[in-house]
């Protein structure tokens, strides 16, 4: 059994209440752990105890391998357990099992080692043993055992010697019915005693040959393979001095884990070791103590607390003994003498407190000292006023939530923005152009019946081309309707309603709608005419009542609208408003569906909730379709060539920077002049001017003679010395023209990293969404731009957007519960958050707010301390992609403003128009990558 902090792993036993419900409702649901056979009443119980056997804390009892989880340590172990049952002598192991079965032994080790003592010498028919015979070892089969009363008596041994045909075909008789080595009584009997009662070399076998041992030594040390070949196959009487075992199936090692394998024993004291109870009905293991065990076992019990309670006695002092009655002066020294110890004692338990309050004192003196590594826990960090006067921001500014469309509903905002990064994320295997969030909010608020919206129609249309390569079951609406109808009347109930419409009516009513909804083909060129009907359709096949719960009230909003003789209501229930209703407004009635309508017609007059409920709906089942996981895929294959091409561009930018540098160490040198200046020959003589004529005329011939000569070799070293400063200078001059060359191969390789980042966020996408990263208060930052099929960059530089903000999505459950449970943080992380968010900036699981201004976003960047772990990474990640976030936020801001709608004069009613919406730019977006169907 794996153990867990060294102690077994108990297996979990079925409740109280499921032992009684395995009578009363035999078919009632659990959950079944199939690897322990446990059986669990909750999921949450269930899903505790495999978060438990998966962590990485047990250890496998029979190797004492650690650091695995439960599942790989009974893995271990079974093995382990197969493994050493398999080389284990067979006939040796009831032996050792009657052996051990209710000893005292207090350590596992002492009883390996008496039982190793005792049984190392004697063999048993049937094993398979070594025999040593003159330097050489055969590998043998003990055949027959003969008793310390034959040892005497060769003649009874030669007589009752077994037949080699015999022996191979197992037909022999033994010699008698005696079992040998009747030696199993108490472990704590010196080997010696024992050994005297029943010698061990007093034993005789007979033993068959049946190969040699492979020698796994040099040849040239041992026999040769051929000799001693000529004994296999015949029989020899010998005694366990020439006979051993393999160490592979007996040693201590081996032994220690055999018994562990089969033994067990209680947690009390002196309590005795025990066969399991399978191991022991299997080799014959006596399970039931006798009286006389019993009474041995008793008595060690008895003795062990005796011995136990002694040793405590002796700790607390001797008893009292009886003195005699002392005088009045001896009582009165004896009280002083005891108040002085009393004390005496006084004051060192006062001392011993005092130290210890001090010691604990400067121990919690050095902990607030000690230095604290960054980054570290970003809880753990705290503002000091130098961070402050440094300018560190103590609260994060407040990001905005009535700005995010669709938020006044919980959980709405988010189905709506799952949609929209479904669509563009995997715009290329649906075959839809890129739009920005903004434009697929609008499309979503529009109701002009008259003025179709194509992003409506391409939305809807992509993503039932995709669902009809979806399984679906036919009519499964109308089937879970029918059996929703068939169990309220089984159970005396009255059929439900919907907006006055009953079961049977919204069935025929869908009867006729959509039925070839997969093969009708919708129209790029013809405005995806027909897409409502095959929405109904698709809705009819893949909607069931479990996946789609609100697929009734909807359906009916589709197919039935409201009598034209009925007075409209007088609320406003037009689905582009997105005010919240007031709690103090009365609620409006219900209103009544009952003339059958057309989906095209009906569409417009969805709620917005209703529409995102649709797509978030069909884009929870797109995500299964074949062309999703083909483009996974694929992301995948080109996100391992990206790393490989990022590594290679990597390596030649940082060979091109090496050779930069050298062509730039060679260019510091100083360049010779080439204008240095030449020394006038007249200057180099060194001949004095003599009064004799004739000595002067030599002199002067001398003279001039010396000049030439000079003035040549100075001309000639000049010459060259102008050609090597002209050759070094045109190698400067190559090597800068080199460099520029290199910087600019630099250049165009750090582009292209950068195009690489793209792109593999682009593919990233495409795996994967994951968000920037989180704040101290596990909030998660999203930026969505740049994923998928939407681009950071279009043609000639231009910044494009998606959503063109940042978003701030509150802590999960887990991570708030993670931050609840700190409790040793000098303020609680309540009263922290209320400090540094603010009341109104406090996101709880589920809520979302957004970043929407630059003076924001820098603020919040101001905000986040690079200290702690997770706002580091925070930072690093913004700071990385900050140019592409700050230009898609700048870009949106200028669209916005650009398509503001200006406040109109007031007007006269008559001359009142329409506004114009067919130039708003989710009314003008077109889907370019749009594919007829044939």
């Amino acid at each position: 059994m794996p153990t867990c902090r060294r102690k077994r792993v108990v297996l979990t036993q079925p409740s109280e209440s499921l032992l009684r419900a395995l009578k009363s409702n035999p078919s009632r649901d659990v959950f079944y752990l199939q690897q322990t056979g446990e059986i669990f009443e909750t999921y949450e119980a269930y899903a505790a105890r495999m978060s438990f056997y998966r962590l990485k804390q047990f250890q496998c009892e029979v190797t004492g391998k650690s650091g695995l989880d439960y599942f790989q340590a009974l893995s271990s172990e079974r093995s382990e357990a197969e493994t050493l049952h398999s080389r284990f002598s067979e006939p040796l192991k009831p032996a050792i099992l009657k052996a051990v079965q209710f000893q005292v032994v207090g350590r596992l080790d002492h009883l390996v080692e008496s039982v190793y003592e005792r049984f190392k010498d004697r063999y048993y028919k049937g094993e398979r043993v070594l025999i040593d015979l003159n330097g050489i070892k055969y590998y043998g089969v003990v055949h027959t055992v003969y008793p310390p009363k034959y040892s005497t008596d060769v003649a009874a041994r030669d007589a009752n010697k077994p037949d080699v045909d015999g022996v191979e075909q197992g037909t022999s008789r033994p010699i008698d019915n005696e079992e040998p080595h009747q030696i199993y009584d108490d472990l704590k009997t010196p080997v010696k005693e024992v050994n005297a009662r029943d010698d061990p070399f007093l034993y005789y076998y007979w033993v068959l040959l049946t190969e040699l041992e492979r020698d796994k030594s040099d040849k040239s040390k041992g026999s040769k393979p051929s000799d001693g070949a000529e004994m296999i196959g015949s029989l020899m009487e010998v005694q366990c001095g020439r006979m051993s075992r393999d160490r592979l199936s007996f040693s201590k090692s081996i032994l220690r884990r055999f018994i562990r394998d089969c033994v067990d024993r209680d947690a009390a004291v002196a309590s005795p070791w025990t066969v399991k109870p399978a191991i022991a009905q299997k080799y014959g293991v006596i399970s039931s103590m006798t009286e006389d065990t019993r009474n041995n076992v008793e008595a060690i019990k008895k003795g062990e607390h005796d011995k136990r309670k002694k040793v405590w006695e002796d700790k607390d002092g001797p008893p009292n003994k009886k003195h005699k009655k002392m005088t009045a002066a001896q009582e009165e020294k004896a009280k002083a003498a005891a108040l002085k110890r009393d004390r005496e004692a006084q004051e060192k338990l006062d001392q011993q407190r005092i130290a210890r309050e001090e010691a604990e004192r400067i121990a919690a003196e050095k902990k607030k000292k000690k230095p604290i590594r960054y980054p570290t826990e970003d809880l753990d960090v705290r503002l000091t006023d130098k961070d402050l006067k440094a300018g560190m921001k103590l609260k994060r500014p407040v990001p905005t939530s009535h700005a995010l469309p669709f938020n006044h509903h919980s959980g709405l905002f988010e189905s709506f923005l799952m949609a929209w990064n479904f669509m563009v994320v995997y715009g290329q295997p649906l075959h839809i152009s890129p739009f920005t969030l903004d434009e697929f909010e609008h499309a979503i608020k529009h109701t002009d019946v008259d003025m179709p919206c194509s992003l409506l129609a391409e939305v809807h249309s992509t993503l039932i081309y995709n669902l009809r390569t979806v399984p679906f079951a036919r009519h499964s609406a109308v089937l879970s309707l029918l059996q929703r109808k068939d169990h309220l009347q089984s159970d005396g109930m009255e059929d439900e309603e919907y907006f006055g419409v009953n079961t049977d009516q919204l069935s025929a009513a869908m009867s006729d709608i959509g039925n070839n909804w997969e093969r009708v083909p919708l129209r790029h060129s013809e405005g995806r005419e027909g897409w409502e009907e095959a929405l109904i359709g698709c809705l009819k096949d893949h909607a069931t009542r479990e996946n789609f719960p609100r697929m009734r009230e909807i359906l009916t909003k589709l197919l039935f609208a409201p009598d034209p003789s009925e007075a409209p209501a007088p609320h406003d229930t037009s689905p582009s408003s997105s005010r919240a209703p007031s709690p103090l407004e009365p609620t409006p009635p219900p209103q009544r569906l009952s003339a059958i309508s057309t989906p095209r017609e009906r569409y417009m007059n969805l709620p917005v909730h209703d529409r995102i409920a649709i797509l978030s709906f069909m884009v929870n089942l797109a995500i299964s379709s074949k062309a999703i996981h083909q483009h996974m895929e694929s992301c995948e294959e080109q996100l391992t060539s990206l790393r490989k091409e990022k590594i290679e561009v990597n390596r030649t930018k940082k060979q091109y920077l090496e050779e930069m540098n050298v062509l730039m160490g060679e260019a510091k040198e100083e360049p010779v002049d080439e204008d240095a200046r030449i020394e006038d020959p007249s200057d180099m003589s060194d001949v004095p001017a003599s009064d004799n004529g004739s000595d002067s005329g030599k002199s002067k011939k001398s003279t001039s003679k010396s000049k030439d000569l000079r003035q040549k070799a100075q001309l000639q070293a000049h010459s060259k010395q102008r050609e090597a400063a002209r050759a070094k200078q045109a190698s400067a001059k190559q090597a800068m023209a080199e460099h520029r060359r290199l910087d600019e191969e630099v250049n165009k390789l750090e582009r292209r990293l950068e195009a690489i980042e793209r792109e593999f966020r682009k593919l990233l996408g495409g795996v994967r969404v994951k968000p920037m990263g989180k704040d101290r208060f596990y909030n998660r930052i999203w930026w969505f731009d740049g994923l998928g099929s939407a681009s950071l960059v279009g043609s000639g530089g231009a910044t494009q957007y998606g959503a063109g903000r940042v978003f701030i999505q509150g802590p999960s459950e887990f991570d708030l519960e993670l931050m609840m449970r700190r409790t040793d943080d000098e303020v609680p992380v309540q009263i922290r958050r209320l400090e540094e968010e603010g009341q109104e900036g406090m996101l709880g699981p589920g809520d979302w707010a957004v970043y929407s201004d630059m003076d924001e976003l820098e603020q919040f960047i101001a905000w986040l301390n690079p200290k702690g772990h997770r706002e580091i990474a925070l930072k690093q990640a913004l700071s990385k992609w900050w140019i592409h976030i700050s230009a898609g936020i700048r870009r949106r801001m200028q669209d916005l403003n650009v398509h503001a709608k200006l406040p109109e004069a007031r007007r006269s009613a008559r001359t009142k128009t329409a506004p114009d919406i067919t130039r708003e730019p989710y009314m003008m977006w077109t889907n370019r990558r749009a594919i007829n169907p044939t």
